[in-house]
């Protein structure tokens, strides 16, 4: 399910369809790219590219690449690592968020792929969405670690154990297809943290070396930044690190209570 963050009194249109350069041989495959440019005053458009599936590599960024450099150099997408670490290209493929690094072109069923920027946030060009209000929310869980005792002259000692329990927060990197899929933070965008803030603010309240867990705690005592979380469940679906936010936020829910009894 797709809502995206269209402009006032716009609508999409069918846009321009570019083939494939001459002379191209073996399967084509069809790519459906939503394109806007707040600059030039016009509708969002669906336009297709016809790309030789043998002259560019297995992913759906690989093959964004190849139409920026063969078809169209105007299209805007962000990239960086291509392994899956840096979260950039995320994106909604298919009508999955995930990431074009990751996400293999032949893994896509039909001929087309239709591919947009993560939904609900505001397009700034083309695939590359505004993130300034997801990045202003995981800024106020205060991601780092905070004490009040005298910090140690060598390092911050944590047993096995206690390290195991970040085990399936700390991998989160931040390329918001958890956040961007749920409806409750559609809904609440402006008040609710979201699942990737949440994620995040659990893995520093169960960090033995953290010492303002009750700080962090009072910190999301509110009624829309911890529970508009309806456990719909959308963010552990396309989480492409294979993490579970909703589970991170139950656990938030249960300190919340335990600390009340």
């Amino acid at each position: 399910m797709v809502e995206l963050a269209l402009p006032k009194n716009s609508r999409v249109t069918q846009g321009k369809h570019w083939p494939a350069p001459q002379g191209s041989s073996g399967d084509i495959r069809t790519f459906r790219i939503y394109r806007y440019n707040p600059e030039t005053g016009e509708n969002p458009r669906w336009d297709t590219f016809d790309v030789p599936k043998d002259a560019c590599g297995p992913m759906v960024l690989d093959a964004l690449i190849w139409i920026k450099d063969n078809l169209d150099p105007t299209l805007a997408f962000r990239r960086s690592c291509r392994e899956g670490v840096c979260g950039s290209c995320s994106m909604n493929v298919d009508g999955n968020n995930t990431l074009a690094c990751t996400k293999g072109h032949s893994e896509c069923k039909g001929k087309t792929v239709s591919i947009s920027p993560l939904p609900h946030l505001e397009v700034v060009k083309d695939l590359v969405p505004d993130l300034s209000n997801f990045y202003a929310q995981y800024a106020t869980i205060e991601p780092h670690l905070q004490h009040v005792t005298v910090m140690p002259q060598t390092e911050w000692l944590q047993s096995p154990e206690d390290r195991e329990k970040l085990d399936g927060l700390y991998e989160c990197i931040l390329c918001a297809c958890c956040s961007t899929s749920c409806p409750s933070y559609w809904w609440n965008g402006d008040r609710y943290l979201g699942p990737a803030a949440l994620l995040q603010a659990y893995r520093w309240v169960i960090d033995s070396r953290d010492e303002e867990t009750g700080k962090r705690l009072d910190a999301l005592e509110d009624p829309f930044k911890l529970y508009r979380c309806h456990t719909i469940m959308n963010c552990a679906q396309v989480c492409p690190k294979g993490l579970n936010p909703a589970k991170a936020i139950a656990e938030l829910k249960k300190l919340m209570v335990e600390r009340q009894t």
